[in-house]
């Protein structure tokens, strides 16, 4: 790694080569040595994935694992604005939420492998924050927390198998994530959105975040940064955020209105649908159903809106006859709880027309619906660039 980044000749020819990958190789390996065309292309690769989550991913540096588990500079830069004064980046991994929040301070970075401590500092330099983070390569279990403030992301794939789904499975595990709690002064703990993290840390605010609609994270505040609710969810980029306990709101069920809203699943998997409805003034399909409806439109990051065409039985002799009678053309299918083959049923029906629809599966008092409708689509664009660890 430190040859690749002493090669920046090598490292610019293979971001500018075209052609096949077999040429571009041929084309490299007649000027440089072999081990590091291989180095370089791999890094390129990332650097080109890494372009969604990070501003600057064309210069920065990456291991295939890292970036896979590196937070988004986005949801990095929300997360740091918890955080004030000196904090540790326990398992730093590329450095993203060390940059986020040594744009606001002092931090520590932390991690056993020496690589990522390497890119941490790199990236770190990079983004103009290196002057702010402090490496220390050494295990996380090895430091004495008391009293610190400490940002903690878990390796998630500690073996071969692929990514683990239960927090003790993660290095370092729950016993360890658990008396960190008691031990530091405050932090945030980042965790799969899809862990079993319930009731794990019962005295800390957990909190899911989601970007562009995809659920990225559940943190675990604890300690000093504790919100004011056991839980929380938030919709990026608009930093639209909501929380309460997912038992605190029962919210009225009723027949299907004039439009269907699916809850970002940041919402969903805080348990907060209830809560969401009665804040937007909206009504649930189904006691087992996250489908909310109302009689008027709704502005929120935290829906996706559909105007309800037409209710039918889930039978699709009917919505053959249905789909004969409108204008849609390419159609998307969507459901939460009703099995549906979507690729298979959208070839065996009819459409003719040329403008999009929808075709949602949905549960009404118990019972199985198909509804056609149209996605509705803000004229408001949301801001969608990353901001920048200067601008965290």
């Amino acid at each position: 790694m430190l040859r690749l980044r002493d090669s920046p000749m090598l490292l610019d020819a293979a971001a500018s080569a075209v052609g096949s990958e077999f040429q571009i190789q041929k084309q490299l390996r007649g000027r440089f040595d072999d081990d590091l065309v291989r180095a370089a292309l791999t890094l390129n690769d990332l650097r080109r994935r890494a372009a969604g989550k990070f501003t600057r991913a064309a210069e920065m540096w990456f291991d295939r694992q890292g970036l896979e588990q590196a937070t988004a500079e986005v949801v990095a830069c929300y997360k740091a604005r918890r955080f004030t004064g000196d904090v540790w980046d326990l398992c730093c991994g590329i450095g993203s939420d060390a940059g986020a929040m040594a744009a606001r301070g002092p931090v520590t970075a932390v991690d056993r492998n020496p690589a990522a401590c390497l890119r941490t500092m790199w990236n770190a330099e990079l983004a103009g924050v290196g002057d702010r983070v402090a490496i220390e390569c050494r295990d996380v279990g090895e430091l004495d927390v008391s009293g610190r403030l400490v940002h903690i992301d878990p390796d998630r794939r500690p073996n071969a198998l692929g990514r683990a789904l239960r927090i003790e499975d993660y290095v370092p595990g729950l016993e360890a994530l658990q008396t960190l709690t008691t031990q530091a002064r405050g932090g945030a703990i980042k965790l799969s959105p899809a862990c079993n993290f319930g009731g794990k840390f019962p005295q800390a605010e957990v909190e899911l975040i989601s970007l562009h609609g995809e659920c990225k994270e559940a943190t675990i505040w604890f300690g000093e940064l504790v919100g004011t609710a056991p839980f929380r969810a938030t919709a990026l980029p608009s930093g639209e955020t909501l929380s309460g306990h997912p038992l605190d709101t029962l919210a009225e069920r009723s027949t299907l209105g004039a439009w269907i809203f699916d809850p970002d699943p940041s919402i969903v998997r805080a348990g907060l649908v209830d809560l969401l409805a009665e804040t937007l003034g909206l009504r649930r399909l189904d006691d087992a159903e996250e489908y909310l409806t109302g009689d008027r439109y709704v502005r929120s990051a935290f829906v996706q809106a559909f105007e309800v065409l037409e209710s039918l039985p889930n039978q699709e002799r009917e919505i053959r006859h249905a789909l004969r009678r409108s204008d849609f053309g390419p159609l998307e299918i969507k459901c939460r709880h009703i099995p549906i083959a979507a690729e298979e049923l959208r070839r065996r029906l009819p459409r003719g027309g040329e403008q999009p629809g929808v075709l949602l599966f949905v549960r009404e008092h118990g019972k199985a619906r198909a509804v056609l409708a149209r996605r509705f689509r803000s004229t408001e664009a949301q801001e969608s660039r990353s901001l920048g660890f200067e601008e965290c």
